[in-house]
């Protein structure tokens, strides 16, 4: 079996916390907003308790057929069509929890915290919460201010950003603790993207 094969089209952050050992047979992980499942095809391959919820019906879908192939003893009812702002899952529920590319589609700054609120309740104490999105970070005189913390970036696209100093502060106000230095990833000046990874307090 090749990379390809084995890992998919994985975050090349998220497969770093493979790397570090951070992800573990016997953790319960949830991908939020998981698309068609591409940081997922190693876990399920490798018999990983993993739940994906999204609110295209396609993307999930998609991720059931996956599942199918790649996991005997997967059942469907752990892939959801539903928003991450409102999930039916439990408090406390997941070990480790996937947000990749979803949080900088918030409407505004109540959309981005109800989110980032709503994983934070199915997360476990002790329980990781990985997060990518788009930040203002190095770019911060290229971005065209929207209102309601939406801005233009360079490459066209219109999004929620975040600085450096709002995931802080949104680390403190929930708890948690940083597990992973903020990194960000700047491409070409036209658009970047930070990785957030925070540990819920027991």
């Amino acid at each position: 079996m090749n990379l390809i094969e084995q890992f998919g089209d994985i975050d090349i952050y998220l497969f770093d916390q493979l790397l570090k050992g951070r992800i573990t047979p016997g953790m319960r992980i949830l991908d939020a907003g998981c698309g068609s499942g591409r940081n997922l095809i190693y876990l399920l391959r490798n018999g990983y308790e993993v739940y994906a919820v999204d609110r295209s019906e396609e993307a999930i879908g998609a991720v059931q057929r996956l599942a199918m192939k790649l996991a005997p003893d997967w059942s469907n009812e752990r892939a959801r069509v539903e928003s991450v702002e409102k999930m039916s899952f439990d408090n406390h529920h997941f070990d480790f929890i996937i947000s990749s590319a979803v949080l900088h589609f918030a409407e505004n700054e109540a959309n981005f915290q109800q989110i980032v609120h709503e994983l934070w309740r199915v997360l476990k104490p002790g329980g990781l919460m990985f997060v990518r999105l788009a930040s203002s970070i190095g770019i911060e005189t290229k971005i065209k201010p929207l209102g309601d913390e939406r801005y233009k970036l360079p490459d066209g696209s219109i999004r929620f950003l975040v600085d450096e100093e709002r995931l802080q502060k949104t680390t403190e106000e929930l708890k948690g603790t940083l597990f992973e230095p903020i990194k960000t990833v700047n491409v070409a000046g036209q658009r970047c993207m930070s990785t957030w990874c925070v540990r819920k307090s027991m």
